[in-house]
């Protein structure tokens, strides 16, 4: 935390913030005169001139000033708000408390020092950006807290210009101040859980004045999927996933560190799988979010069950036989794969299917065939026991079948082996096409002499 908040200082918005608001400018309290005279009556329209209260109080601030240890600042700054708690520069004292804490990483320290700043002006606008963008970062979900992120939020959103600030450096700076507004409104929202709808209304918000923040893309991500789970709309994933692909992809400036963007991406290789089957078309989803703060409005991931059965409509068109069979593989691999042999197939005439004959037994004069139905090179899972017109009694056959050759059959199943699988067919030999067979040579014997 020591060094994330000192990095802060070398953050553009922050340096802005100073340049805009006029913070950066120290003001300098009045040297107490060497004889005091009485002060003029002030206007009543007019600010009342900040006075130190003696020498002592105007050495404290001078070592204040020109301390470049921070402990040692921060005990003068404490000794100072001892002896003179009702300095006419009580909060400007405050705001160096803050830029102390800042530099010491005391975030705590600095969000309390920030509520005392708001007491003494609400619409202070360092006090109000502090708070908002640290509450995130010290996840403190307690409702006090939440609240402060919120009042601040709120409060940096409706912030005005400073009189003295040019409208061109206001513009920009209020669009960071809002986008981080919109942020840890999101963020609230996003802690209490309930409130998903309106965590994803400030996220995109947020994101649509700073494209760039992949926390926010995160963020983002999980909210939707999880409105997506409280609300059982599947049809979010691919949203969530999206915004995901986002925070892992993009790396330019606002974006997470690469170690956050690691672990992201590994969390969303594993989601992606999970909806989608496998990682087909993942690089592509990345190049998209890396280029894109937001997805198509036409934007979809198909989800596994659509693409099996883009890719069961396409088999059925170009290899109808295999299509079938699959269907059939899957029915029997199910955890009611018997009761779905004993019910729908045993007994029953299958229509025509294509395998690859692989082996026979014996090879010559063979009884059963065994056919591979998926490829010449993948192990047999049908068994073809040849039998005669009756259905039952065996025939083998009267050649040597040929391996290595598509064959087509019809039969009707008889038998079912789970592990592995294996589905025998009693089956005629005329009920099989495409069997190459060789004739087997019968021995001669000779009549002795």
């Amino acid at each position: 935390m020591h060094q994330f908040l000192r990095r802060l200082t070398e953050i553009s918005a922050i340096a802005l913030l100073g340049a805009v608001c006029g913070l950066a400018q120290d003001q300098t309290p009045s040297t107490p005169p060497a004889q005091s005279a009485p002060a003029a009556p002030a206007q009543a329209a007019a600010p009342k001139e900040k006075k130190v209260k003696d020498q002592g109080e105007y050495d404290l601030y001078t070592a204040v000033t020109k301390e470049t240890d921070n402990n040692k600042k921060l005990q003068l700054l404490n000794t100072w708000k001892e002896k003179y708690p009702d300095s006419d520069f009580k909060q400007d004292r405050l705001v160096y408390f803050l830029n102390t804490y800042q530099q010491l990483g005391q975030a705590a320290k600095m969000i309390d020092t920030a509520k005392e700043i708001l007491a003494i002006d609400p619409k202070d606008i360092t006090a109000l950006y502090w708070i908002t963008f640290l509450s995130p970062s010290m996840g403190n979900s307690s409702p006090a807290a939440l609240d402060d992120a919120t009042k601040a939020a709120n409060g940096l959103l409706a912030a005005e210009k400073p009189a003295t600030t040019k409208d061109e450096d206001w513009k920009t700076a209020k669009t960071n101040f809002d986008a981080l507004g919109y942020k840890t409104l999101g963020w609230v929202a996003m802690v209490q859980k309930n409130k998903n709808d309106d965590a994803i209304k400030n996220f995109k918000q947020s994101l649509t004045l700073s494209p760039n923040a992949g926390e926010v893309s995160y963020w983002l991500g999980q909210v939707v999927l999880a409105k997506s789970i409280a609300e059982k709309k599947p049809e979010l994933q691919s949203e969530a996933l999206f915004h995901f692909a986002r925070a892992a992809a993009y790396d330019g400036p606002g974006s997470l560190t690469p170690d956050g963007r690691k672990t992201v991406d590994d969390y969303l290789t594993k989601v992606y799988k999970t909806l989608h089957g496998d990682t087909s078309g993942l690089t592509e989803l990345k190049a998209l979010a890396k280029a894109n703060p937001q997805p198509p409005a036409d934007f979809k991931i198909k989800t596994a069950a659509e693409v099996a059965a883009e890719k069961d409509e396409e088999l059925k068109k170009t290899n109808p036989a295999l299509a079938m069979w699959l269907g059939i593989k899957g029915q029997l691999l199910a955890p009611d794969g018997q009761q779905y042999f004993d019910d729908k197939m045993k007994g029953a005439a299958v229509p025509k299917l294509k395998g690859w004959l692989v082996s026979a037994k014996p090879p010559t004069k063979s009884k059963e065939l065994l056919v591979s139905m998926e490829g010449k090179d993948q192990p047999a899972n049908v068994t073809l026991k040849l039998v005669g017109a009756d259905g039952t009694t065996p025939q083998p056959l009267t050649t040597k079948p040929d391996v290595g050759y598509e064959i087509e059959f019809e039969g009707v199943p008889d038998a079912f082996a789970k592990e592995p699988l294996m589905l025998t067919f009693a089956i005629q030999k005329s009920k099989i096409s495409g069997l190459k067979e060789e004739k087997v040579a019968v021995p001669v014997h000779h009549k002795k002499q």
